[in-house]
């Protein structure tokens, strides 16, 4: 294969998933990988698995820019907090750690801004300029603003107190799991959260990704919002996507080569 692809990677709590990704296109480029996440999740063990990810795929060459999300605060290539991994990542120097491993180009991000990123360039956000808020109800909400195109990174608008509570705690996918919630008594909780969201940013347009938004005919329609509001295209490949397209792109702006 003459073209090489950068490759994104997603860690999550249960699994850790990568491929490589055809920018042009908006796909894989191969069939995407996926490793069960080390029970004890420290950055050394999921950074073997990582290598394990990069390994995997042979077009991934030394000028393939390697784009990894983390359920966490990114801030400068440090992880800031630890959602669903172990608790010593806060603090850990993760892009440097990974760009000695792997001897790539490395780009470490927010799962929820990767997730983001994706459906702008590629999903329900594509070509629109405005304000945009890309959700992800899963065991927490993850957000991702953009305005203008332009990501403002590590919003963390799921940990928004509303009520007295931490929103994602009531309004998280997880909480219509755990407590056996129907739709529509989901969708009340839905409503005060989104209804906060746009009083507070008011927003061009939200997009809903998570697992769950396969299903948004069942509660989409049941809020009532000032803001337009839609299901992710991408669904469970935008995080994979996304951080593709912020390492390529962080490669370009950089010029960084390693290898």
């Amino acid at each position: 294969m003459s073209t090489s692809h950068p490759l994104g990677i997603d860690v999550g709590g249960s699994g850790i998933k990568g491929a490589p990704v055809d920018l042009e296109a908006g796909e894989f480029a191969q069939k995407r990988l996926r490793i069960d996440t080390p029970a004890v999740s420290t950055p050394e063990a999921v950074c073997e698995v990582i290598k394990e990810v990069v390994d995997h795929f042979d077009e991934v060459r030394s000028d393939s820019p390697i784009g990894v999300t983390i359920p966490g605060v990114v801030q400068h290539g440090v992880v800031k907090t630890a959602a669903n991994i172990d608790k010593s990542w806060i603090g850990c120097h993760i892009e440097d750690l990974l760009e000695e491993r792997l001897q790539h180009d490395v780009v470490v991000v927010n799962d929820a801004d990767a997730a983001g990123v994706g459906e702008l360039t590629f999903g329900a956000a594509k070509g629109h300029d405005g304000l945009v808020v890309v959700t992800t109800l899963g065991t927490g909400i993850g957000t991702a603003i953009f305005n203008e195109g332009v990501l403002v990174p590590n919003s963390e608008l799921g940990h928004l107190e509303i009520d007295g509570v931490d929103a994602e705690t009531r309004a998280a996918s997880s909480a219509k799991t755990r407590e056996d919630l129907s739709y529509p008594e989901w969708a009340k909780r839905l409503q005060r959260y989104y209804r906060v969201l746009e009083d507070l940013l008011w927003p061009d347009l939200i997009v809903v990704g998570g697992g769950v938004s396969k299903d948004s005919d069942e509660f989409l329609p049941l809020l009532d919002l000032r803001t337009p509001i839609v299901p992710a295209v991408l669904r469970n490949k935008a995080g994979i996507i996304g951080a593709a397209v912020l390492a390529s792109s962080a490669q370009r702006r950089h010029g960084r080569h390693t290898g």
